[in-house]
């Protein structure tokens, strides 16, 4: 670094008594730390419709598995933004499918052709049975599609009420929410989409007695997720199968959050029914899906089985953002990089390895834990009753735990009052899925003292 000294009168010799030796500049120090926090939280609270319950932490970015908050304090995310982040964050295959796409076509209408949305299609058949996808923008979304699906099926004999079970979660649509069997959904929008009843979940003789003159369909998941992670019985959806074939019904299929390799197969049941007597041939008539489908991109939707694929022909179904070229491209991606990776048996392993750990800690904790379930990577842990450390507080126990575990550095979804969810990226490591069994570990252990 050169500088003029003009009190020196032979700057550039040496030995002179003003000769002085130049040495780096330290850096000015940093500007005070503004509290990003309280002002990101502010503008929400300001300008954004406070429908969420949201947990305090203000996330700025991630990678793989893990996320940081705006201080620069990491988390390890079981939760993957709901079962939605199947590469974990900022994967770079999924970037690459999106500036790939972006240059050559982010959006058509419906109204021509592109390839990537007939690539998609036949990519989603493939892995299920022939007949044909419908794409739109979300979960919710794509349950609508089968509500209409079923409302078409049987319009020209006057049925159209849809059986679907207690404790399960189909969207926040107000059809969506009369689907819903949980009550705290319904509060505040009565009257309900009238057509839906609700029967209690894994009871087939409940349904057979349910079945009334007007009833057409019947909507399950295969593994329930907001309901706590209870995964159907496969005599359940055999027997599901057989009913509504003798009653000329259709069976929809619910795989928002169950499907897409999560449970270690496409979708739930066909993991569900592995070994099973007469498993092999089973499908239902249609089936749902969304989350994991585009990685972290907006995307949903539906599979109808011939022979109901042609059902809902032009002009009865529609959405402008559905099945986009870039949200297509992207979905492509995903599966490409599931099956290159073999994602599917990632999934099984670290899913068992999980599942074995957390069951250990049941064992050493009871007063903490009471049992674990799950298929795959979605594992809920069900809390035991009245923990005094919990108590306390008015809020539900998970959301208590959850809090904890924040704390600790671990991301992870309430479900219901006493159910914490794991749903983490399929790629999750043996490495890190230790890592969140010690931290779940060291908290149920203080919780406990």
């Amino acid at each position: 670094m050169n500088c003029e000294n003009s009190g020196n009168p032979n700057p550039g010799g040496t030995g002179h008594p003003f000769t002085v030796e130049m040495k780096e500049v330290i850096p000015a120090p940093p500007p005070i730390v503004r509290n990003d926090v309280a002002a990101i939280q502010a503008l929400f609270q300001k300008h954004v419709v406070p429908s969420y319950g949201r947990f305090d932490l203000v996330l700025s970015h991630g990678s793989g598995s893990y996320v940081w908050d705006v201080t620069g304090k990491r988390y390890l995310d079981l939760g993957a933004g709901i079962a939605v982040c199947a590469l974990g964050h900022a994967h770079p295959a999924i970037t690459e499918a999106f500036v790939e796409q972006s240059r050559r076509l982010v959006h058509v209408s419906n109204l021509y052709y592109h390839e990537p949305q007939g690539r998609l299609a036949e990519a989603i058949v493939t892995l299920l049975a022939p007949g044909k996808v419908f794409f739109g923008n979300s979960g919710a979304e794509a349950n609508e599609g089968l509500f209409k699906l079923a409302r078409k099926f049987g319009h020209a004999e006057g049925r159209f009420e849809i059986l679907t079970a207690h404790n399960s979660f189909h969207g926040r649509t107000l059809a969506g929410i009369a689907a819903t069997g949980q009550e705290k959904v319904k509060k505040g929008f009565g009257p309900m989409v009238p057509g839906f009843r609700h029967v209690p979940y894994n009871d087939l003789d409940a349904v057979r007695k349910a079945i009334s003159p007007a009833t057409v369909a019947v909507l399950i998941e295969g593994v329930q997720g907001e309901g706590g992670i209870t995964p159907a019985a496969p005599d359940y959806l055999l027997g599901l199968r057989d009913l509504c074939n003798e009653k000329k019904l259709l069976l929809l299929m619910d795989g928002v959050q169950d499907g897409h390799f999560r449970t270690g197969r496409f979708q739930s049941f066909q993991r569900i029914l592995e070994g099973a007597t007469n498993g092999k041939p089973f499908l239902p008539d249609g089936l749902s899906m969304a989350k994991s489908l585009g990685g972290g991109f907006p995307i949903g939707a539906f599979w109808v089985r011939e022979p109901h694929a042609d059902l809902l022909g032009p002009g009865t179904h529609a959405s402008t953002f559905g099945g986009t070229p870039l949200g297509c491209a992207v979905a492509l991606k995903v599966f490409q990089v599931i099956e290159r990776e073999r994602l599917d048996e990632n999934v099984r392993r670290v899913g068992d390895f999980l599942r074995i750990e957390l069951s250990r800690l049941v064992e050493k904790i009871p007063t903490v834990f009471k049992s674990v379930r799950g298929l795959g990577l979605m594992i809920g842990i069900e809390l035991a009753s009245n923990i005094p450390a919990l108590a306390k507080e008015e809020k539900a126990a998970s959301l208590q735990f959850v809090n904890r575990l924040h704390s600790a550095g671990l991301l992870t979804i309430p479900a219901g009052l006493n159910v914490v969810r794991l749903l983490p990226p399929l790629n999750l490591s043996l490495a890190e899925a230790e890592e969140g069994v010690r931290i779940i570990e060291r908290v149920a252990v203080n919780l406990g003292a």
